[in-house]
């Protein structure tokens, strides 16, 4: 397989790790055009501030690795501040999306914080949790996932950050 080639179903691939860790969420079918935040909420009438974005982040020290980071949609992650301080690294860069597909098996607008390589840790935004529901990305850009965000407390080593991203 080439490296920027997604898996062959990535929903496939998150469906796997929602069912390994008795995750409780709804699929929501898409169509693959509207799967970015803002076109998706408005043709599904979903609101953004109950919309999460899971963004790989590179950290550039060899040997590379990466973490995955889960923010509302209408906030930005603070890479910068917030994530270098919790990392303790200081040249971070957003992973483009030939390494998101190679490090996740995942397209950009689907990404999951579910079906991740057990090397990619997730961070969540504190924000996230306040949410009664959450939509994010379900693999591919086929589908999200509809669900409460304590659920998200089923991923191991899941570390909630409060600051991790701010408001637009």
């Amino acid at each position: 397989m080439i490296a920027s080639e997604p898996a062959p179903d990535p929903a496939a691939l998150v469906a796997s790790a929602l069912a390994r860790l008795g995750v409780v969420s709804e699929v929501m079918p898409c169509d693959p055009a509207a799967a970015d935040t803002a076109v998706f909420c408005q043709r599904y009438d979903v609101a953004p501030e109950d919309t999460a974005n899971t963004i790989l982040v590179a950290i550039k020290r060899e040997p590379r690795r990466h973490v995955a980071c889960v923010v509302l949609a209408t906030t930005r992650l603070d890479v910068n501040h917030k994530l270098r301080e919790v990392l303790g690294e200081k040249r971070l860069s957003f992973a483009d999306a030939e390494e998101t597909v190679a490090v996740s098996g995942m397209l950009v607008g689907g990404v999951a914080p579910f079906g991740l390589p057990d090397a990619v840790p997730v961070l969540v935004d504190a924000a996230v949790m306040e949410r009664p529901e959450i939509v994010l990305g379900g693999g591919g850009r086929d589908c999200k996932l509809r669900l409460a965000p304590g659920e998200l407390a089923k991923l191991p080593g899941l570390r909630v950050v409060p600051g991790l991203a701010h408001a637009r």
